[in-house]
């Protein structure tokens, strides 16, 4: 998802120019191409120079919450508006790239995005090149030392309450799942009307299906292709929630210190759709986010390769700016891409309050009595009153009634053997 190739591209439009500068031309000769623009292959071949004869995105904002968007390059002078570090190691702005491999992440996002060239026709130029940038920086992994899931969740309504009409998420988790504490966070962006623009994710960096936040309904995933219109092997995946595709591969970039690279990924796809959202909105200022999402999907050039539509490969196919701002589309009451209030109601049932039910009424126990003083301590062997009233004197009583009872029986049992004893004869 972070740039999977960056090389330098000084050598390559070196040689660019100098073709061009060979090539023969009409009388009188045509001012020169410039050969950073003339490497934007993507502007021409997927709509966005005619899109700009409508808008180029004034009076709108892009967030980029990423690594931080650097200083130096004059590309994006005066594009970036407002920003703010999430990752606890940054700059209060923003502006200060954060991590080692990734630090440039940020800047290559946002010249794709909303880069302003260097001059007149000249140097590379984003997609909606008058919109505004919000650098949001955040680390990932180990360049970091508040937790990735709060970072994205706190830079989300920075976002938000700044003024962002489209956020760009140029990452992955690698899982299906997310945080719920972003259910709150998206929530937060959908109902002010926010459209979020995510990355599906890159193959070659171990993202063979999309993952989170590419995953929560709403948000408009982007897949790429390569040159050809094909889906990248490298630098893309594939999912049921990819909504659109985009250039990903030979993708230019200004680093944080001003150097050109070139770079592949749908890092980069992403924000040439978010560009696109941009200038939808700008053209289109009383639609809402998903009438501005259902345009982009509702304009895009179907992929002769796809099985059906949406496709897991292409989603409804590949982007065309042009199309997308000034083609007529039937508006939505609803985010075709899906409506993550139902899916937390759905799914997060488990984590619902209780019903309170009623408190029985307790019931009040009379006191036992109080407990009689111990008597005064006595010998074992000598009998208490206890023992004389419970034990020696009832056992004395019972035992003289069983030996008079014993006599009484014995005395009448004589008394009948003698009267039957027969009698010597009386002379």
């Amino acid at each position: 998802m972070r740039g999977v190739r960056a090389l330098l591209a000084a050598a390559v439009i070196a040689v660019t120019a100098v073709l061009t500068a060979a090539a023969p031309g009409p009388s009188p000769t045509p001012p020169p191409v410039d050969p950073v623009r003339n490497m934007e292959y993507w502007l021409k071949e997927y709509g966005i120079s005619d899109a700009w004869k409508t808008t180029k995105g004034a009076g709108t904002t892009i967030a980029v919450i990423d690594t931080g968007i650097g200083k130096g390059p004059k590309e994006l002078d005066g594009a970036v508006v407002g920003g703010a570090d999430f990752s606890g190691v940054g700059k209060a702005d923003g502006r200060t790239p954060v991590g080692d491999s990734d630090r440039n992440h940020g800047s290559w996002v946002a010249s794709l995005a909303a880069g302003r060239g260097t001059a007149a026709d000249k140097g590379m130029i984003g997609v909606a090149p008058e919109a505004d940038l919000l650098s949001l920086s955040i680390g990932f992994g180990s360049s970091a030392s508040v937790p990735f899931v709060d970072q994205v969740a706190e830079a989300i309504r920075w976002a938000v309450d700044h003024g962002a009409d489209v956020i760009n998420l140029s990452f992955t988790t690698n899982t299906l799942d997310w945080d719920r504490s972003w259910d709150d966070a998206f929530l937060y962006a959908f109902d002010h009307d926010v459209v979020v623009v995510v990355a599906a994710g890159n193959r070659e960096s171990g993202t063979e299906e999309v993952g989170a936040p590419a995953t929560i309904p709403g948000v408009l995933t982007v897949g790429g292709v390569d040159r050809e219109g094909r889906a990248s092997r490298t630098a893309s995946t594939q999912g049921i929630v990819i909504g659109i595709s985009a250039p990903s591969e030979e993708l230019l970039g200004v680093s944080a210190n001003g150097d050109l690279v070139i770079w592949d990924g749908t890092s980069g796809a992403a924000p040439i759709v978010a560009g696109v959202a941009a200038l939808v909105r700008s053209a289109h200022p009383d639609l809402d986010a998903a009438n501005v999402i259902k345009r982009i999907i509702a304009t895009a050039t179907p992929s002769e390769r796809a099985k059906k539509v949406p496709d897991p490969l292409y989603g409804y196919g590949l982007i065309n700016a042009a199309k997308a701002v000034s083609a007529p589309v039937a508006k939505v009451s609803a985010n075709p891409m899906g409506d993550l209030r139902e899916w937390i109601r759905l799914y997060r049932r488990a984590e619902s309050t209780p019903q309170t039910s009623p408190t029985p009424t307790p019931y009040t126990v009379a006191p036992l009595p109080e407990a009689e003083p111990p008597s005064s301590a006595a010998s074992p062997l000598l009998p208490s009153s206890d023992s004389l009233r419970y034990g020696t004197v009832p056992l004395i009583v019972v035992s003289l009634g069983t030996i008079l009872i014993v006599l009484g029986v014995t005395a009448a049992a004589r008394r009948i053997r003698s009267a039957r004893t027969p009698r010597p004869p009386s002379r």
